[in-house]
């Protein structure tokens, strides 16, 4: 049983790691490209559909490696699976705290009602999601190095 549940949370944290990893690299050079306001209505949909799966993703996630840790408590790589459930701890609350509130606010915008510094709250946003994304890699690496 604790093999199926190493598995499992290893598959469904290395899912969102390139779901997560694949929005700064592949689905906003591709939206930027696009002519007109379309990369800003693309960025809003995304807000909205990613606000909405996200959380429990990460909350999914974070509950995994919680009951892997201490289903396997007496299993060597313990302390890999214990300091991966931090660095997933540590990524929900760059979330809350930061990542969020500017996605709340973009999933709101619209061409004709954006507030001025938009391009600037996107950017913050990009930038505290390349370390949220550097944060849940290094707790992938952690879960598969656990697993070895």
């Amino acid at each position: 049983m604790l093999n199926a549940l190493e598995v499992v949370t290893t598959v469904v944290v290395g899912v969102m790691v390139g779901v997560e990893f694949s929005v700064p690299f592949f689905i906003n050079p591709i939206l930027n490209a696009l002519p007109g306001d379309n990369a800003l209505r693309g960025r809003t949909h995304g807000a909205r559909v990613g606000g909405a799966v996200m959380p429990f993703w990460y909350i999914t996630s974070l509950v995994l490696v919680a009951v892997w840790a201490v289903a396997g408590r007496d299993e060597q790589g313990t302390g890999l699976i214990v300091t991966a459930g931090a660095l997933l701890i540590v990524s929900v609350l760059m979330s809350v705290l930061v990542l969020v509130p500017i996605n709340n606010r973009v999933k709101t915008w619209a061409a004709d009602n954006r507030p001025a510094d938009w391009k600037e709250q996107l950017r913050r946003w990009d930038r505290w999601h390349y370390a949220r994304v550097a944060v849940i890699i290094a707790a992938f690496t952690l879960l598969v190095a656990a697993l070895a």
